[in-house]
C-alpha cells in the first residue's frame, strides 16, 4: 500500500444536534451513530474536516507522526476533538481532552489525491473520459479501503460491536498539505489548495466524562498494513 494512502480542519463549524437521537439503533452505547448528523455534519463531512485538520501541520509536529501524545492538542477548536491514528506504526499517546467534547477517531482511513501527483508517481492518474475527479477519487480511494479485514475498538476495556458498519466516505474536498509531508506521508501533496476524498472507519464518541480514559483502536489489512493506538486521556472538569 502506497504510503500516501495509509493514514492515518483547522477550525470546526459544527451546530448541535439533539445528541439522544444519535444513539438511534445504535450497537454502541456512548458513540454516535454513523446515520445521524452529529453536530451539524454527517461522519464523511467530519472525515474530511479531520483530514484538513491533519495534513495542515508539518511532519515535525504532527498529530499522525507523534509518538507520545504531545501534539494532540494543535488546532483543536469547536465541539468535536480529533485524535489521529499512524501511517502505519504502533502508538501510545497521553493526551488532556476538555469537558463536553465529542471525540472523533479514524480506526483506518485514507486520503486519496491521486490527481496531483507528478507524473509517473505510484497511486497517481487521472480521471477517465466522461468521469468526474470525485468519482475517479472515490472509486481509487475505495481500493485501499475495499479490503480492510481489521477493524479493533476498546474504550475503557469495552470492546466496539458492528465496526464495519462505520465506513463513511466523503464527498470531494479542498485541502492544503503541509510541503513537509511529502517527504513522509503523502508524495502528491502541493502545498497549496488541492481537492481530495476520504474514505475510511470512524468512530465518534459523546463527550466523556470527567477523568480518565483509555481509548486503542487497530485497523488494517492482514499482512499488509496495520495503524494501532492506545490514547490515554485526561478529560478536564468544568466548562467546556
Amino acid at each position: 500500500m502506497h504510503r500516501k494512502k495509509l493514514l492515518v480542519a483547522s477550525i470546526v463549524f459544527g451546530l448541535l444536534t439533539m445528541v439522544p437521537l444519535a444513539f438511534a439503533g445504535n450497537a454502541n452505547p456512548g458513540v454516535l451513530s454513523p446515520s445521524a448528523h452529529s453536530y451539524g455534519m454527517t461522519y464523511g463531512e467530519w472525515s474530511a474536516v479531520w483530514w484538513q485538520w491533519a495534513v495542515s501541520f508539518p511532519a515535525t509536529i504532527n498529530p499522525m507522526l507523534d509518538l507520545t501524545g504531545a501534539d494532540c492538542a494543535l488546532g483543536q477548536s469547536g465541539p468535536v476533538w480529533f485524535l489521529a491514528g499512524t501511517p502505519g506504526f504502533p502508538a501510545t499517546r497521553t493526551c488532556t481532552v476538555p469537558t463536553g467534547k465529542a471525540i472523533l477517531f479514524p480506526i483506518v482511513n485514507v486520503i486519496d489525491d491521486a490527481n496531483s501527483c507528478p507524473p509517473g508517481t505510484p497511486g497517481g492518474g487521472q480521471p477517465a473520459p466522461g468521469q468526474s475527479l470525485e468519482d475517479f477519487l472515490r472509486q481509487d480511494a475505495a481500493t485501499y479501503i475495499d479490503p480492510v479485514d481489521i477493524l479493533e475498538v476498546e474504550v475503557d476495556g469495552v470492546a466496539l460491536h458492528d465496526l464495519f458498519n462505520y465506513r463513511a466516505p466523503s464527498r470531494l474536498f479542498p485541502f492544503t498539505g503541509d510541503p513537509s509531508l511529502t517527504a513522509v506521508f503523502d508524495p502528491c501533496i502541493t502545498g497549496s489548495s488541492q481537492p481530495g476524498v476520504s474514505d475510511g472507519y470512524w468512530i465518534m464518541l459523546a463527550p466523556l466524562s470527567a477523568g480518565t480514559h483509555t481509548i486503542h483502536f487497530k485497523g488494517g489489512i492482514s499482512s499488509v498494513f496495520a495503524t494501532e493506538v492506545t490514547y490515554h486521556l485526561t478529560v478536564l472538569p468544568g466548562k467546556p
